[in-house]
């Protein structure tokens, strides 16, 4: 009899170990960051330029590029703010909230792409300066998946979940964005506030937790 349940126990706690495996999500820390399209890129570095590919990231496709700007707002700026690629059809200046004090600007907390009414800041490069009417966002904490990802973990593209943190500061993290491509590896992304209230470094895992209702249409 006793035999029986400690085979029991067991099994549940091998199941259990099985069930958090399938929802681990690795981490990456986003500092802040700038997206150009060819025609800003260009007015910044000159006619022609072209990123340099320093890192490949975890994305399939992006990468940290060599080159950086200053960004620059009504009350500060900070220097050398790292550009990544590939170039996109719109620029975008991602930043943190404590970043937003430090430049005077209230940047929304926004999915990557939605820049309609935010603010814009000053972009300073080697060869010249824009000022971008718009474009300034605080990055919606988001998880990046395949669809064979997301079927295991029973989730769907723009979904929002919760997920579990680990470690001294371990937390329940709502209002996390779910991202479904072919093109996506699995990672979540979450920015420097973030990283730090948590305690979470780059590569470190989070626990899909909990399942919430789907995220309103824009």
């Amino acid at each position: 009899m006793q035999t029986n349940v400690l085979e029991g126990i067991v099994r549940l706690v091998i199941q259990k170990m099985q069930d958090l495996e399938n929802y681990k999500i690795p981490i990456g820390v986003s500092n802040r960051h700038v997206h150009l399209t060819q025609s800003d890129l260009e007015k910044l570095f000159g006619p022609g330029y072209e990123l340099t590919n320093m890192k490949t990231l975890k994305q399939p496709g992006q990468f940290a590029a060599k080159e950086t700007v200053n960004i620059r707002g009504p009350k500060g700026e900070f220097q050398n703010v790292r550009i990544l690629g590939p170039l996109r059809k719109a620029s975008q200046i991602e930043i943190s909230l404590a970043d937003g004090f430090r430049l005077g600007v209230k940047a929304p907390i926004r999915e990557s792409g939605k820049l309609n009414n935010t603010p814009g800041l000053e972009v300073i490069g080697p060869n010249g300066s824009i000022t971008l009417p718009c474009g300034t966002i605080v990055a919606l904490r988001h998880v990046h998946m395949t669809p064979e990802q997301a079927a295991k973990m029973g989730v769907e593209d723009k979904e929002i979940v919760e997920v579990e943190t680990c470690g001294e500061r371990r937390c329940i993290l709502g209002n996390v964005l779910v991202r479904v491509s072919e093109n996506f590896s699995l990672e979540m992304h979450v920015d420097m506030d973030e990283a730090n209230a948590c305690a979470l470094k780059n590569d470190d895992f989070v626990i899909l937790r909990k399942i919430k209702s789907p995220n309103p249409s824009d």
